[in-house]
Parts: C-alpha cells; sequence; structure tokens
C-alpha cells in the first residue's frame, strides 16, 4: 500500500496539471477517476507527464495500462514500484 505522503502528491499533480476545481484533499483515494474527475485521453497524457516530471520516472510501453489510472490509490501503488 503506498504511502499518504506519495498518494497526497499525486492529487496536488491531479489538482494542478488538470486544472481541476477541487482541492487535493476532496479527491478520495479509491475513487473512479475517469468517471469522478472526468480525465479524458489528453489528460491522461498530461497527468503521465506530471508523474514522470514529479517523480522521476518512466512509463515504459509495455507498462502503460488504463487500469493504473483506476484511483489515487492505484497510480501511488505503481509510482512507488517504479521508485523502489
Amino acid at each position: 500500500m503506498a504511502s499518504d505522503a506519495t498518494k497526497q502528491e499525486i492529487k496536488e499533480l491531479l489538482v494542478e496539471r488538470l486544472f481541476l476545481r477541487v482541492k487535493p484533499e476532496e479527491i478520495p483515494d479509491t475513487a473512479p477517476l475517469l468517471e469522478s474527475l472526468g480525465i479524458d485521453s489528453v489528460a491522461l497524457f498530461e497527468l503521465v507527464v506530471g508523474l514522470e516530471d514529479v517523480f522521476g520516472i518512466t512509463f515504459e510501453e509495455e507498462e502503460f495500462r488504463l487500469s493504473l489510472f483506476k484511483d489515487v490509490e492505484s497510480i501511488a501503488d505503481f509510482v512507488e514500484l517504479k521508485r523502489g
């Protein structure tokens, strides 16, 4: 399970990069992001770029799955896995 700090950073990144009109703390860890925040393919690309910038990770083509972006929890788990 990912740390609260990682999840908070991801929530802040979501709000900042996607220009969301919610506060990071209002985004539940397990809310379905694509449906609840209206994330489309362009926003998803921006999220990937942001994650790579902020966390210093790289998404390999074979790792890229839509299920990774199900919710904040799944993104945070992947980020922490990549960071070792």
